[in-house]
């Protein structure tokens, strides 16, 4: 019998054993740390020799950094959408440009040296470099004109542009980093005893932090200790040239004189006449005519002088459309805009003629401009600030009423670099459009007013008015119109022989009958509704008011705009 008991005891002792053995195994598995490292080219999505992720702020971007010769680059689009977007690149003529308030400084591309005002500096590196189409520009260079930090490890570089309170602590014990929280995560790398880390997220166990080399991952709670927050250091080495401007006394109201050739100089008394409270005329003198940066000229210095007489400043308007218009010449925007030579040709000259005629500044009213040709207008309207600044001339630019589909206009950087920033509140609905309906509804208006102030220094917009409407014909499916002025209005509205009505939607009286098969439509610019429209002005704070066109007011609406200038 106890023969037989012996082996049984022994069988349980061996089941015990190999069941201890398994359930420390098993136990041992699930609560032991997990050894297996994360692919860190994998992490960082790193997957070309040369090629570095960025870590910025306190998360990794889809884009990259390159070494290239030992130093850092980032590709231009990087520098335009996180660090600087003023740097200009012409691939024809291969030059990189920064202009600032003062001045353009460039570069050749592939050239370690840089020009500005002072002369010819060399950053021992390429400033740039071009590689399959792309363009590269060196960190360094990119720090001569932005607050920035960065700095390059094996995989990573970590780029800092904002600066606030960060949450700190110390590794009390040599741990891991890990992909996620869990003792079982991949780990990315180890951190010792006495590190420094920037805690991103608390949680229960375990805790998001940042290395110092721009690792982000998890630790344990426990490894933590001497949690506070610390003020980061910002970066302030580069102070920018300061924007300064120019700027009337009170508001700007503001008359385009239309004029189709030297004759129409002539008319500067008759335009002047009655336009109380107008204290800048803007002769429509000068447009574009060659793809050269050239320009046709129907400019008098007799005028200015009149005008000076009158006590009005003077604007000359430079377009890119009235030339073409006239003479059917093919004048293309983006080739002017898009070569630099042509392009400071076009801000040098226009600037010049302005101080040799006397002018007080200059009007940009550049209605084509598509969105291919948005940055090298943006760069256009950079450089010649640069140069009414140097000559103190006035610097107003024409724009459309602000959509998503003209943000390329960049009123932002316009408030920026221009003096005023006006707004074209018309053409709702348009001459030729097939679209029956108001010019510039008073809503229309409030929005593109809204939107302006909500980019552009308020006492900087200047909101344009219509001296004119639409008279809107529809006959079944067809839509004609024509234009009717303001000083026409009152005598049309006699021979139509019908009442308006006013209509508060869109804050103008309105006239429709019916002749035969044709009915008729007009919403009608007048006093009452210039003045609705000058309340919203008001109510924004803009800087002045301009009206298209010299010719085509009233007394009545001179008086109006006479009190909104002396308001």
């Amino acid at each position: 019998m106890k023969k037989k008991i012996i082996p049984v005891l022994l069988a349980l002792v061996l089941i015990i054993v190999i069941g201890g053995i398994v359930a420390f195994g098993y136990l041992k598995e699930r609560y032991s740390y997990g050894t297996e490292t994360a692919d860190l080219d994998e992490y960082f999505k790193v997957t070309k020799a040369g090629e570095l992720a960025i870590v910025l702020q306190d998360a990794i971007v889809e884009e990259k950094a390159h070494i290239k010769d030992g130093v850092c680059y980032f590709d231009i689009d990087t520098v335009h959408k996180y660090l600087n977007e003023v740097f200009y690149v012409d691939k024809k003529e291969q030059l990189l440009l920064y202009t600032n308030a003062v001045e353009t400084i460039s570069s050749v591309l592939g050239e370690s040296t840089y020009t500005d005002a002072a002369g010819n500096h060399d950053m021992k590196h390429p400033i740039s470099y071009v590689e399959d189409d792309t363009v590269y520009l060196l960190a360094d260079y990119v720090k001569l004109f932005t607050n920035y930090f960065y700095q390059v490890f094996e995989r990573q570089v970590i780029v800092r542009t904002e600066w606030d309170t960060r949450e700190v602590a110390e590794i009390t014990k040599d741990t891991n980093i890990r992909v996620r929280g869990g003792i079982k995560s991949p780990i990315l790398r180890e951190v010792l005893a006495g590190e420094t880390v920037e805690i991103l997220e608390q949680m229960e166990n375990w805790c998001k932090i940042k290395s110092e080399d721009a690792i982000i991952g998890y630790v344990e709670n426990k490894f933590l200790e001497n949690q506070r927050m610390e003020e980061e250091k910002a970066v302030t080495d580069y102070v920018a040239p300061e924007y300064t401007g120019i700027s009337m006394d009170g508001k700007v109201c503001l008359g385009w004189h239309s004029i189709g050739g030297v004759g129409g100089n002539d008319t500067l008394h008759s335009m002047v006449a009655g336009a109380k409270g107008m204290n800048v005329i803007a002769p429509t003198w000068f447009s574009l005519n060659d793809n050269e940066g050239g320009f046709r000229s129907f400019a008098s210095a007799n005028y200015v002088e009149s005008a000076r007489a009158y006590g009005l400043k003077v604007w000359g308007v430079l377009d890119d459309f009235n030339y073409a218009n006239e003479t059917g010449e093919d004048i293309d925007v983006y080739e002017v805009l898009s070569n630099t030579t042509s392009r400071q040709r076009l801000a040098q000259n226009i600037s010049d003629m302005a101080v040799s005629l006397g002018l007080d500044g200059i009007n940009l009213d550049f209605e084509r401009v598509g969105a291919d040709s948005g940055v090298h207008y943006v760069q256009f309207l950079r450089e010649l600030s640069v140069q009414c600044r140097s000559k103190g001339l006035t610097l107003s630019i024409d724009n459309y009423v602000p959509f998503h589909f003209n943000e390329y206009y960049r009123l932002d950087i316009q408030g920026q670099v221009a003096d005023y920033v006006i707004i074209m509140g018309y053409d709702e609905h348009w001459h030729g459009s097939g679209d029956p309906g108001s010019v510039a509804s008073i809503d229309y208006v409030a929005n593109g007013i809204t939107k302006t102030v909500s980019q552009v220094p308020a006492e900087k917009v200047v909101n344009a008015l219509p001296f004119y409407t639409i008279v809107w014909c529809i006959e079944g499916a067809d839509v004609t119109d024509q234009y009717l002025t303001l000083n026409n209005t009152a005598d049309f509205i006699k021979r139509v022989g019908k009442e308006p009505v006013w209509d508060d939607v869109t804050g103008q009286n309105f006239l429709e009958w019916t002749s035969g098969s044709k009915t008729y439509r007009v919403w009608i610019e007048d006093a009452k509704s210039i003045a609705a429209k000058l309340n919203v002005m008001n109510a924004n704070n803009v800087g002045g008011v301009a009206v298209w066109r010299l010719g085509y007011g009233t007394q009545e609406v001179w008086n109006i705009l006479k009190s909104y200038v002396n308001s």
